[in-house]
């Protein structure tokens, strides 16, 4: 009833309801989501399921969360609190932005289903976390000297998402083959060497693969990209 009378459809704009049963709250709720999210991905999850899972009945889990879209709202902003960034008055500001940009990775791969909902998420920015999380940025990022912070962020921020959305996707088909992640590469290559043989330029792109563990090379490919970015947003920063 609440999310039809809501002229702004997001769970941050409307006041929350008093638990009508001590062991349900909005926290435990959030909470039980996220582990579902995370063990089975959002096409998984569904307030049916989810309140099975809590025992509890629509009606009681309806009072903390009207819709599906809210919860997803919830389950990013809680997850966007694990996310680091370092102090705006930091003595070298790219280690500064490498800091956070890596503490973005490392919670979007805890959280396989997070990169690819941000879009999706209502209006989740409005969350607290999610919003300290942007202030902490744009004080770092205004700091610096940068004429224009929000769009040196969205740059930023923008490669990051969609490094860990494409590294997310490539961890969850691994996880879902029961393989570890060397033995699924192995398994991989030679149809992929094949298919290169055609094609002069991919050749090295599928070569043999050396004794770097599979992690470290996912490293070296998003720093490598990451230093890129940076680059280029330092060439827009004002003189000193």
């Amino acid at each position: 009833m609440a999310a039809r009378t809501n002229p702004i459809p997001s769970v941050w704009t409307r006041q929350q309801r008093e638990p009508d049963q001590p062991a349900l709250s909005r926290a435990a709720i959030v909470r039980e989501a996220i582990a579902m999210l995370d063990a089975d991905g959002i096409e998984a999850l569904s307030m049916r399921k989810l309140g099975a899972r809590l025992n509890a009945g629509a009606t009681s889990l309806y009072r903390h969360v009207a819709t599906k879209d809210e919860l997803m709202e919830l389950a990013v902003d809680e997850v966007f609190a694990e996310i680091e960034v370092p102090a705006a008055d930091s003595p070298d500001w790219r280690a500064a932005a490498t800091g956070a940009a890596r503490s973005f990775r490392s919670t979007a791969l805890r959280h396989p289903w997070l990169a690819s909902v941000l879009g999706q998420a209502g209006l989740a920015y409005l969350g607290p976390n999610l919003m300290s999380f942007s202030e902490r940025l744009a004080a770092l990022f205004t700091a610096v000297g940068f004429p224009e912070p929000s769009r040196a962020i969205d740059t930023v921020m923008t490669y990051v998402i969609g490094a860990g959305t494409t590294e997310a996707a490539w961890l969850t088909t691994i996880a879902r083959s029961g393989e570890t992640e060397a033995g699924f590469i192995a398994r991989l290559l030679p149809a992929a060497q094949q298919a290169a043989a055609e094609h002069d330029h991919l050749t090295d792109s599928f070569a043999t693969p050396s004794d770097t563990a599979p992690e470290e090379i996912r490293d070296a490919k998003f720093a490598y990209g990451l230093e890129v970015v940076l680059d280029g947003l330092a060439m827009r920063l004002p003189p000193r």
